[in-house]
Parts: structure tokens; C-alpha cells; sequence
């Protein structure tokens, strides 16, 4: 089973590689992947947020119905975007954290299917919002990045005095 990476981890920092074939090892990330999402209560996660490098995000914001609602776009890009809207993200690798992003309001983006099919995705609103937060994922980009340096130092500091108190090395924040 797959658990969810958290900050600060290396693996969050580093740019996913593209697939080259949607095979059984991708189908079952992708399992593996709406699986937690839907158990932590999240309505978008990238491959690496998991630990794989690897450019697959799923994203459901239906999060009520879960599965209904549910696409994964494999070798996602963003082809147009338009306007602006600003928005109060949290993350499911940067636990305890909320910040109000600028983002566009708009974007249609391309990338292939489970299936390994072309697709073509027009959002706006959350799914908009959604879809550029798992593609920042994908570059190595969390919402920390988005945030003032006053905003990202105090998270890191929290980080950093409760990963001194963890055994593992690893935050106790979930």
C-alpha cells in the first residue's frame, strides 16, 4: 500500500518524468492512488505525492460521490489559461497548512487517458484549481511556493521543531 509523502521530503521538490507506456504498473498507481485519495478525504493527488516520479494526477472534486466524478490525466499540460482567482488551498503533503493561492480561473489542458488515450480537459472554478495544483506537484511546486515568506518560514519552522521531537525524522502532524 501507498502512503502519502508529506513536506519535506526530497521527492516533492523533483520534477516527475513522463510515462512512455500506460501499463499495469501505471493502472495499478492509479488504483493504489484514488484509493488514498478517497480514504484522506482529498479531491486531487499527483504520483509523486505517493512517491512515484511519475507525470499520472487523478482529481475528483465531487469528494461526496466518491468515485463518480473520478479523472486521471497522465502527461498533463496546460495549453491555455485565462483570468484570475484566488483561492484558500490546503494539501494533503503539506498537512496542517492553508494559504490563498492566485491561480487561473480558466485553463484547458491535454494529456492522455487511463486507457492511453488523448484527451482534452476544459475547467474552471475548483476543477481549474485542482488540475494547476497536481501539475505544480508534477514540477516539484507546492503551495508553500505560492505563498509569502513570512507564511512559508513559520510552516518550516513548525515542521522543523516537530520533526526534532519525532523519532523517525519525519513530522507528527497527521
Amino acid at each position: 500500500m501507498i502512503e502519502i509523502v508529506t513536506y519535506p521530503d526530497p521527492v516533492l521538490k523533483r520534477k516527475a518524468e513522463l510515462v512512455e507506456n500506460v501499463d499495469g504498473n501505471i493502472q495499478n498507481l492509479i488504483d493504489n492512488m484514488s484509493k488514498l485519495m478517497y480514504q484522506s478525504s482529498g479531491i486531487g493527488l499527483a504520483a509523486n505525492q505517493v512517491g512515484v516520479e511519475k507525470r499520472v494526477i487523478i482529481f475528483d472534486i465531487n469528494y461526496k460521490e466518491k468515485g463518480k466524478d473520478l479523472t486521471v490525466l497522465i502527461n498533463p499540460i496546460i495549453i491555455l489559461s485565462e483570468d484570475r482567482i484566488v483561492f484558500e488551498e490546503g494539501c494533503l503533503s503539506v498537512p496542517d497548512f492553508q494559504g490563498k493561492i492566485t491561480r487561473k480561473k480558466y485553463i484547458k489542458a491535454q494529456g492522455v487517458d487511463r486507457n492511453g488515450k488523448s484527451i482534452d480537459i476544459e475547467a474552471e472554478d475548483l476543477t481549474a484549481i485542482c488540475i494547476q495544483h497536481e501539475i505544480d506537484h508534477l514540477d516539484g511546486t507546492l503551495i508553500l511556493d505560492h505563498v509569502s515568506n513570512l507564511k512559508r518560514n513559520l510552516y518550516k519552522r513548525k515542521v522543523d521543531k516537530l520533526m526534532k521531537r519525532s523519532d523517525n525524522g519525519q513530522p507528527k502532524l497527521l
